[in-house]
């Protein structure tokens, strides 16, 4: 009796699955004594109210009116890598954990792209085309051997390094651009790092696997595409827009690309594509993650979080910021957003491999967590240079696989603020330093960059330059970027002497390209100039 009478006592959870999922992922949950799991569209049930977690895919949208509808909600857990249909920041306001399956498709994709680069060499889809239509044409299909040629590897995360270990079973050589890539662990799995130029220059066959920013959009474009071998092969598995679909018509019909494989597109879905016209292209409908065992892993891989987070264990995968009460949510919340837009402009501007990240915290913010200010620096720093999502809790995880190492500490020193956060970013070629606070009337500050006292607002579009104190450099700064159509909407300049060196924190009104960095790098006291994106 005492043993049922526990039994009856013990909290059963209530789950909603709302999108389509792989039955046997799902077996941690439905054999669950105390859960109680129900697969049924959020709009197909009368109330919401009883669900303690939603599982998703793509099709549910987790806006602030569906979680309005479902106040006991604890959990959301994406099966798969993006997040796109779930509003993160409602669900942080809400106190709801969001979990992804970032690895889930890793092998997926990697077996996908070594399937696309064998099936354009080898002309099988054509093959398969013209026999299918009642032809016999051997010598229309001759192709070329994997062993001896070069495969060039731009952007080296975990699908990146998967596909490399595919390639050196075919006796391939391997040359990888990645420009975070650090030495240490290019050697330990055994690759060669090169310049993009020369990956371009050397390649044989050439595939993206990289995040789709403002750096890498474009990245194989009229200009790159020229600098590859005449005979090139381009795959594209990752994300639409890395390749520039309109320099990879131009080089087609030229003759200088001998052949494009894709499964992603600039724009979505694709009915009738030009590209579909070149004989020398073959596509897939976005289907490198599609695979059973794929979906079975995402599937799994939500299903024991979910348990293990209502189980009362931590999660490994969380996306937003841990559960929190609201009076420590709302003391948190500055500081862990300041702490992330200075590990993405530190990422922006530190754009070589890194060692090493210490996180300094001074006066008031060190009575709060810091752990969680430190991982969210962590993930602003990781998100532009990674082709996984990178989320607070796993950024330590992907920094140790990337060589990375991390600490924090408390200081006594505040520099003459309430409170201060001090990072500092050290890599093969150079360290970078950025202070930043926040005021509770002007919000959050960056108040020193590399030992340069400043005063901006990190957000919107900004230009960092680094140049020698002369009269006269802000004015031909300020010329140019009007010649360029650039309006300035705020100016930061810091000096530690007067003609010694100098720093520039330009916000301008929209977002500059290429050509105008180029063109300040021409004025003789700029050294250095980007942009950073907040």
């Amino acid at each position: 009796m005492s043993n049922q009478a526990n039994k009856n006592e013990e909290t059963i959870y209530q789950i909603l699955v709302s999108d389509s999922m792989s039955k046997e992922g799902l077996l941690p949950l439905l054999e669950s004594d105390n859960v109680r799991c129900i697969e049924k569209n959020v709009n197909d049930v009368d109330d919401l109210t009883q669900f303690d977690a939603l599982l998703v895919r793509s099709a549910t949208t987790v806006d602030a009116e569906l979680l309005a509808k479902m106040p006991n909600l604890k959990i959301v857990a994406r099966a798969g890598v993006g997040v796109d249909n779930i509003d993160l920041d409602a669900a942080t306001k809400h106190g709801v954990v969001v979990i992804n399956a970032p690895d889930g498709n890793t092998i997926s994709t990697a077996e996908h792209t070594f399937a696309m680069i064998m099936s354009l060499m080898r002309n099988i889809p054509q093959a398969y085309a013209s026999i299918k239509a009642g032809e016999w044409n051997r010598k229309a299909f001759q192709g070329f051997e994997l062993r001896g040629k070069t495969l060039g590897i731009v952007g080296f995360g975990r699908i990146g390094t998967q596909l490399a270990q595919r390639a050196k079973a075919f006796e391939m050589s391997l040359l990888v651009f990645d420009p975070f890539l650090t030495k240490e662990r290019a050697e330990k799995v055994g690759v060669q790092t090169a310049s993009l130029e020369e990956v371009l220059s050397q390649s044989d066959i050439i595939t993206v696997h990289t995040p789709l920013t403002k750096e890498t959009k474009g990245l194989l474009g009229m200009e790159n595409i020229a600098k590859t071998k005449r005979g090139v092969f381009l795959i594209n598995c990752a994300r639409g827009g890395i390749i520039d679909e309109q320099a990879l018509k131009h080089y087609l019909e030229n003759g200088h690309v001998a052949g494009v494989a894709l499964d992603v597109f600039e724009e979505e879905p694709v009915v009738d594509h030009e590209l579909m016209s070149y004989p020398r292209v073959i596509a897939t409908p976005h289907i490198a993650a599609s695979t059973l065992e794929a979906q079975l892993n995402v599937a799994a891989q939500v299903s024991e979080e979910v348990l293990r987070f209502l189980q009362g264990e931590p999660v490994s995968n969380s996306i937003n910021l841990p559960t929190l009460s609201k009076e420590v949510y709302s003391k948190v919340k500055p500081f862990y957003d300041l702490s992330k837009k200075m590990g993405n402009i530190l990422s922006q501007v530190m754009r070589t491999p890194v060692q090493e990240i210490d996180v300094l915290y001074g006066g008031s913010v060190t009575d709060l967590e810091t752990s969680i200010i430190t991982r969210s620096l962590m993930a602003g720093f990781l998100q532009p240079r990674v082709d996984a999502g990178v989320n607070d809790v796993n950024a330590s995880l992907i920094a140790k696989e990337r060589g990375i190492t991390f600490g924090e500490k408390t200081m006594s020193q505040t520099y003459g603020y309430a409170n201060i956060i001090h990072a500092v970013v050290r890599g093969e070629e150079r360290t970078f330093e950025l202070k930043g606070t926040f005021i509770k009337e002007y919000g959050p500050r960056i108040v020193n960059i590399n030992g340069f006292n400043v005063d901006f607002i990190p957000e919107g579009h900004l230009i960092y330059i680094q140049h020698n104190d002369r009269p006269g450099v802000i004015g031909r700064m300020g010329q140019l970027l009007a010649k360029h159509n650039v309006n300035i909407a705020t100016m930061q300049v810091g000096r530690k002497e007067e003609g010694g060196e100098a720093v520039m924190m330009v916000a301008v009104d929209k977002l500059v390209d290429q050509q105008v960095i180029d063109d300040l790098l021409q004025i003789e006291e700029i050294h250095f100039a980007d942009t950073i994106e907040c």
